[in-house]
């Protein structure tokens, strides 16, 4: 869980400028994992394990 400042949660006390940037980045970094995960099996056969390193 993150901090308080007093009786209200950190994110309250954030601009919305700063909460728009921490959106775009966390779009971001699920763009990148999406990513990676569609390199890892682009080349499988649907229903097949992937192959181990030769």
């Amino acid at each position: 869980m993150t901090a308080k400042i007093g009786s209200k949660h950190v994110a309250q006390h954030r601009g919305k400028k700063e909460r728009e940037e921490i959106h775009k980045m966390n779009v971001a970094r699920e763009a990148l994992k999406l990513a990676a995960a569609r390199a890892k099996y682009r080349n499988q056969q649907k229903g097949q394990r992937p192959q181990a390193a030769a």
